[in-house]
């Protein structure tokens, strides 16, 4: 495997073929034991062990992320959001964190060597999933908790918060996704939509089938500003 900051240079040298069936027999049986470690730190290891005897030519890193998600998702827990660290090594910033970790590991595969780092940048990056999905449900909630308010003070419907929800946290919303979320006719989203749009609080974009909805010049700027406010990741192990 090269540096992919220059293709001439071997960043990892994987095992001798001759080797890898018998690499591949160990990991295995490994996973087919019970060694009493947590099921995080077990997937963890699972990834590290098989992108480090790099069985195939090309994808082992994904293939390596699979196996990680897999067994996760044999203890129960299927959400991606928790089986799966794709989503954080897709954040800014992660991506390289992930190669400098295995780069850390060294040029060759050592199975002994102490891996407390790769740990902990593993169970950080499910810590920290397990952060934004708590966190999005929260800012949910309290964008939920204001446009329910403001369609109550300006005589809304109280079933047109999901329609203006969706325009908040999602940025649209069209006439379907609104009519199927609160199991109305075709007619009822229509004239609802009408209205708010009448009223300023949304912005028709489009026409006909290919039309949706965005926030409009009276639309409630508390709840945007909720919805957009980033989110603050704490690290699990700051101290």
């Amino acid at each position: 495997m090269t540096d992919a900051r220059d293709p001439s240079i071997a960043a990892y040298t994987a095992p001798d073929a001759e080797g890898v069936p018998d690499l591949m027999r160990q990991l295995v049986d490994w996973l087919n034991t019970d060694d009493g470690s947590h099921p995080l730190v077990r997937a963890a290891m699972a990834h590290l062990h098989l992108v480090s005897i790099h069985p195939w030519a090309d994808g082992n890193g994904r293939m390596s992320r699979s196996l990680q998600t897999l067994l996760i998702a044999r203890e129960g827990v299927l959400a991606p959001e928790f089986s799966s660290v794709e989503a954080w090594l897709g954040r800014p910033g992660n991506t390289w964190e992930y190669y400098r970790e295995l780069q850390n590991r060294g040029a060759e595969y050592l199975p002994d060597q102490d891996v407390s780092s790769w740990i902990r940048f593993n169970l950080t990056a499910y810590h920290q999933q397990t952060q934004t999905v708590r966190g999005r449900l929260h800012r949910s909630g309290r964008v939920w908790e204001t446009l329910t308010e403001f369609a109550e003070s300006s005589g809304f419907d109280e079933r047109t918060v999901a329609a203006l929800h969706d325009v908040a946290m999602a940025g649209r919303v069209r006439r379907s996704r609104y009519e199927h979320a609160e199991g109305l006719s075709t007619q009822q989203a229509q004239r609802d939509l009408r209205e708010l749009v009448t009223a300023h609080v949304l912005e028709p974009v489009g026409r006909t089938r290919a039309r949706y909805y965005t926030a409009g010049d009276r639309f409630p700027g508390t709840s945007l500003e909720i919805a957009r406010t980033p989110m603050t990741l704490a690290d699990p192990y700051a101290r």
